[in-house]
């Protein structure tokens, strides 16, 4: 059960938990994806990318699930999250390089000369890009596994997330002719589709760390692979753009302000919009709208020269400055009544 603490925006003890749920959902259906993907006679693409995004969501999901039975202390649960966010790039990054799904073992595809042949199509990454590659994933892996974790403050909030990312990783995967980022974005969005019901109605239940180590990892992972694939990046960060913003400018205010940056608080702006008298779906729908609104400018890239991407990216910071203005602005609405 979940009680009430410093940094919860609910009264009363709830279920906590049910994220355990979404990842046995999302590991059996990335299972069957892969499979699927391996004996497509027409050769669909790279189940092994598919694979190594299963594999990444799945490591996440049961770290929070030991934070949720257990507990792990900072330093054990650091390592951790860096050893996921280390392991798992350096895999996609070898791949990219040496697909294995281009291997025929018999039982699999082989070689695939169907519609994912342009997956493979790839030139080789120069050394000093891998190199700096792997330290930049661990970074973004790792924090955003943490920036879902507190951003999973609200009812809805996760569970708009997880579906409006899936959805937009779907897009980018059809846009691009990526048949696995289709079926990983696809996978995302149904899986947390599937908890929002359990979230929203009463007596209501929480995914816990392990649906939210989960939604950071599967999306932190997909969106890295995704890059690596070739995707524009701006695609590949518009569903994330809002969460790193909301986290990361909390978090300078609040070490500004003299309080250490780890100690529970409920000061991020989609709880001070809540706190200011509306519900946990009305302030998580707006911040499912500005995702929303950013991840739609992401794959508008995949329509205008790179040129016109620096304008895409001062759209999507113009959504995120609005977003993180909803606390006066919707406060001096409120006042003014």
């Amino acid at each position: 059960m979940d009680v009430p603490n410093e940094r919860s925006s609910h009264e009363r003890p709830i279920l906590r938990g049910l994220g355990l749920a979404v990842l046995i959902a999302m590991t059996v259906s990335g299972v069957v994806a892969v499979i699927a993907l391996s004996v497509a006679s027409a050769g669909f693409g790279r189940w092994d990318l598919l694979l190594l995004v299963v594999i990444g969501a799945f490591a996440a999901g049961c770290l929070g699930l030991a934070e949720d039975l257990r507990g792990l202390s900072v330093g054990v649960r650091s390592t951790c999250l860096l050893l996921i966010a280390f392991v798992i790039p350096v895999a996609l990054v070898l791949l990219r390089q040496y697909p294995l799904a281009s291997v025929d073992f018999g039982f699999v595809g082989g070689s695939f000369l169907g519609s994912g042949a342009g997956e493979f199509a790839l030139e080789p990454l120069p050394f000093w890009v891998t190199i700096a590659l792997v330290p930049y994933a661990v970074l973004f892996i790792s924090s955003y596994i943490n920036v879902a974790n507190f951003m999973d403050g609200l009812n809805g909030i996760s569970g708009f997330h997880g579906v409006i990312a899936g959805c937009a990783f779907a897009a980018a995967g059809f846009l691009s002719g990526l048949t696995w980022l289709v079926l990983a974005g696809l996978i995302l969005a149904a899986g947390f589709a599937g908890f929002l019901p359990w979230n929203l109605s009463k007596p209501g239940a929480f995914l816990g760390d392990v649906g939210s180590y989960l939604l950071g990892g599967a999306t932190a992972v997909t969106s890295f692979a995704a890059l690596l694939a070739g995707v524009p990046v701006l695609a590949t960060i518009g569903p994330m753009v809002i969460s790193f913003g909301d986290v990361g400018v909390t978090l300078v205010k609040r070490v500004r302000a003299g309080h250490k940056w780890d100690e529970p608080h409920k000061e991020h702006v989609y709880q001070r919009v809540q706190q200011l008298g509306y519900s946990h779906v009305a302030s998580s729908s707006m911040t499912a709208a500005c995702t929303l609104a950013a991840s739609l400018l992401g794959l508008a890239s995949f329509f205008v020269a790179p040129i016109w991407w620096v304008a895409l990216l001062c759209g999507g910071l113009l959504v995120l400055a609005g977003y993180l203005s909803l606390p006066r602005l919707l406060g001096g609405r409120a006042g003014a009544r």
